[in-house]
């Protein structure tokens, strides 16, 4: 077990490159060849598997599925059963492994609500929010909420974490516009 690393008497963790502060809770499971950064929680019965990335201040809530090919980067919100894919086109008789797969990622600080599924090929950018229960079919902006099945953008996000409203000038004090498609933070002036 890599120094700094916690696990739960029920838990389990083969893998050797998990970074300090991290912590596995009961049932959880992190495959050999995993990778998981410092100061992650990864909470019971989530399943990580060898050939997936995980950053750093990642939290992994329970039942979460984290398949090879899936990468997500650091300060990632992943919420109760979230499910990632890695085969577009899956057939029980024929085995894909490595470079077959289909890749997913994302971004840093992006949150996914409870019960989100993300169908591989799609990357989720930096501090989207997807909401519960949604299904990503295809790549979601970077700050953008969606919702639904499939997954569609209603709004923005803040990077801390509040939809934005109309105005787009956030309770935390940053402001943002959009432009081609995509929120972008305005200058401040003092």
């Amino acid at each position: 077990m890599p120094d700094g690393v916690s696990v739960h008497g029920d838990g389990r963790c083969e893998s050797t490159s998990v970074g300090s502060g991290t912590r596995v809770w009961a049932f959880a499971h992190v495959l050999a060849g995993a990778v998981v950064g410092h100061d992650c929680n990864i909470c019971d019965h989530a399943y990580i598997e060898g050939g997936a990335v995980v950053g750093d201040r990642v939290t992994v809530k329970n039942q979460v599925m984290i398949f090879e090919g899936v990468t997500i980067e650091d300060d990632v919100f992943l919420g109760p059963g979230v499910i990632f894919t890695n085969d577009f086109t899956p057939r029980a008789f024929i085995k894909r492994h490595g470079a077959e797969l289909d890749t997913t990622l994302v971004r840093r600080g992006a949150t996914l609500g409870a019960g989100v599924v993300v169908v591989c090929r799609a990357t989720i950018g930096e501090y989207a929010f997807v909401g519960a229960g949604a299904v990503v079919t295809r790549d979601v902006p970077a700050h953008a909420f969606v919702v639904g099945n499939p997954a569609r953008v209603i709004g923005w996000v803040c990077e801390c974490g509040q939809r934005l409203p109309e105005n787009l000038t956030c309770t935390c004090g940053l402001s943002w516009t959009v432009a081609d498609g995509a929120l972008m933070r305005r200058e401040t002036v003092r």
